[in-house]
């Protein structure tokens, strides 16, 4: 495959808004020995990508500057220790930045396979959230066949891929929205009820869906006054995982009703992990996950398209919050196949 000698990317002007999004040219990514090189088809849009533009989530040492932490599209080069994959391979991948570009360095263990009927361009909408569900719910808080689920921001993409994963392992998904439309469409991916957070109580409404008992897990994006209530509908000895905190991050917590459940409240971001720790989390996705991803019929997230150049809108489109499912921009590549 001939390469360019220079890409469109999309960089940070200046910590602000939307508008300090600024599409530029510059050169390829260098090519580490144990890294492929990404033509990009799509990169996904993420809350860490508007907290970097904010200035508010600095990029590991040696990380891209650029945002943009998952892709697809098809591999277009190999370093030289890499032997898993050849050119042209359909792949999805969670990157470490520089995904808002037209290629991408990524090392090899944080590659997946696209399956054959996937769009390349609703494939970019999964590694970032599903790595980190995996990493969280799954590897660290332990979820298992039978366990019920509490979502928070279920028509998102953290949520949504929070119910995927959920049913596919056998758990009960019990989603938490802010319509009716956004309830249809997580009982579309597979939760098994859904909580309207405008009209109900969440905590109360939580444990009479399970019989008075609570969740055994919480998957929290809100933060703020949502650590109370996550406390209050958990089940002893559950364990609530905290991934964001859209509404705050600073909690007035009831630790006597935290200790008399024996809870365990974790929290983690995945960008600063090691290379080692991204790749086994991609082969839990791979063994545990990937085949119901590759099955007929499977139902992905909901995917809103913008071109690469529109980023400035992409990123104000999210931050309404009213979207369902996953934003991705969309590069030239992409949008001609």
């Amino acid at each position: 495959m001939t390469l360019p000698d220079s890409m469109t990317v999309i960089s940070i002007a200046s910590p602000g808004g939307p508008e300090v999004l600024t599409a530029r040219q510059q050169n390829l990514p260098d090519l580490g020995a144990n890294d492929v090189l990404i033509r990009v088809a799509a990169a996904g849009v993420n809350g860490p990508d508007l907290a970097q533009r904010r200035g508010h989530y600095d990029p590991p040492q040696g990380a891209s500057p650029l945002p943009g932490l998952e892709v697809a599209g098809e591999i277009a080069a190999m370093g030289a220790a890499v032997t898993s994959w050849q050119v042209g391979d359909r792949v999805m991948a969670l990157t470490n930045g520089g995904g808002y570009a037209e290629y991408v360095a990524v090392p090899a263990g944080q590659v997946l396979p696209v399956p054959d009927h996937w769009l390349l361009t609703d494939a970019a909408a999964l590694p970032e959230t599903w790595f980190t569900i995996t990493q969280t719910l799954v590897m660290r808080a332990g979820l298992t066949a039978g366990m019920s689920v509490l979502v928070h921001g279920a028509a998102g993409g953290i949520g949504g891929a929070a119910i995927q994963i959920a049913t596919i392992l056998g758990a009960k998904a019990i989603a938490v929205v802010s319509s009716p439309q956004k309830a249809d469409y997580a009982r579309e991916l597979g939760a098994v009820a859904t909580i309207d957070y405008s009209s109900e109580d969440i905590a109360a409404r939580a444990l009479a869906l399970t019989d008075g008992k609570g969740v055994d897990r919480v998957v929290d994006i809100v933060g703020g006054a949502m650590a109370q209530t996550n406390i209050a509908a958990s089940a002893r000895g559950g364990h609530i995982v905290q991934v964001s905190t859209l509404d705050g991050s600073k909690a007035e917590l009831s630790l006597g009703l935290l200790m008399a459940k024996q809870l365990t409240l974790s929290g983690s971001t995945l960008r600063p992990q090691s290379a080692e720790f991204k790749a086994s989390v991609a082969a839990r996705i791979r063994t545990d996950l990937l085949p119901a991803l590759a099955a007929p019929g499977f139902r992905g997230p909901h995917v809103t398209r913008f071109a690469l150049a529109d980023a400035t809108a992409a990123h104000a489109a999210m931050e309404t919050r009213q979207h369902i499912g996953k934003i991705v921009l969309v590069t030239a590549f992409g949008a001609a196949l």
